[in-house]
C-alpha cells in the first residue's frame, strides 16, 4: 500500500520549522489549536489577494506574535498602516490578548509552492486550460532556479463527467531525502464545476549541514 506523507511535515524538526511555536497544558492546549486554526483561516478569507505564503504563531502568557510570510507586504499593511492595524484590532477580539503582527516579505514569489498553487487556482476560476496552466507554472519556477517541480490537479477537470488526476514534473523531486529543501503547497479552485485540488512540490537545493544542524529560525522582518 502506498503511503502519502507531506513533505514539510516529515522534515520538521530537521529542516523545517513549527508553524505554531508555543506550550500548554492539557486544559489549555485543544483551545489554543483551535484557536491557531480560525486565525489562518481568518487571514485566508480576508486576504487571499494578497499571496500570503504561511502563517506562524507564536505565544506568550498575555500576547501572541504573528509571523506573516507575504510577496505583496502593501496590502497587508495598506496606506499608512491602516490596514494591518484593523487587522490587529480583530484578532485581538479573537484572541483576547495583545497582538503582534511581523510581516516578512517573500523576494522569490516563483519558488513558493504555496503562492504557485494560489496562482494556479486563480487561473482555473478564470477558465484558463489547466494543462497550460500546469506547464507554464513548472517552467516559470524552473527559470527562476527550481532544481525540480511537480505539480497535480485533481477533480473534474475542464468540467468533465468523471473527476481525475493530472500531473506535470519538471526535474527531480528528492521526496525520501531529508536534506532535501522540498517546499510544499496546496490550495483548492472553486469552479463552476466544483472545487479542483491543488498541490504543488518545489525542489530548491540540498540544505548544508550547518544550517540542518542549528535548525530553522525566523527571520527578522517588518514589525508592526
Amino acid at each position: 500500500m502506498g503511503q502519502k506523507v507531506r513533505p514539510t511535515s516529515f522534515r520538521v524538526g530537521i529542516t523545517k520549522g513549527w508553524a505554531s511555536r508555543w506550550y500548554a497544558d492539557k486544559s489549555r492546549f485543544a483551545d489554543f489549536l483551535v484557536e491557531d486554526e480560525q486565525v489562518r483561516r481568518y487571514i485566508r478569507q480576508h486576504y487571499r489577494y494578497a499571496a500570503i505564503s504561511r502563517v506562524e504563531i507564536e505565544r506568550t502568557n498575555d500576547a501572541v506574535h504573528l509571523i506573516l510570510h507575504t510577496a505583496r507586504p502593501g496590502i497587508v499593511i495598506g496606506r499608512r498602516g491602516v490596514e494591518v492595524d484593523r487587522l490587529r484590532s480583530r484578532l485581538e477580539e479573537m484572541t483576547s490578548k495583545t497582538v503582534k503582527i511581523t510581516i516578512q516579505e517573500v523576494t522569490q514569489p516563483e519558488l513558493d509552492a504555496t503562492l504557485l498553487a494560489q496562482s494556479i487556482a486563480e487561473q482555473l476560476a478564470k477558465r484558463a486550460p489547466f494543462r497550460r496552466t500546469m506547464r507554464r507554472t513548472a517552467e516559470m519556477a524552473r527559470e527562476m532556479g527550481a532544481l525540480g517541480v511537480k505539480v497535480q490537479l485533481a477533480g473534474r477537470l475542464s468540467g468533465s463527467e468523471m473527476a481525475r488526476r493530472e500531473q506535470v514534473i519538471e526535474g527531480s523531486i528528492p521526496l525520501h531525502t531529508l536534506d532535501a529543501d522540498i517546499d510544499f503547497g496546496f490550495t483548492e479552485a472553486k469552479t463552476t464545476y466544483g472545487h479542483i485540488g491543488i498541490k504543488v512540490w518545489v525542489y530548491r537545493g540540498m540544505v548544508k549541514k550547518e544550517e540542518a544542524n542549528r535548525g530553522p529560525e525566523a527571520q527578522p522582518g517588518q514589525v508592526s
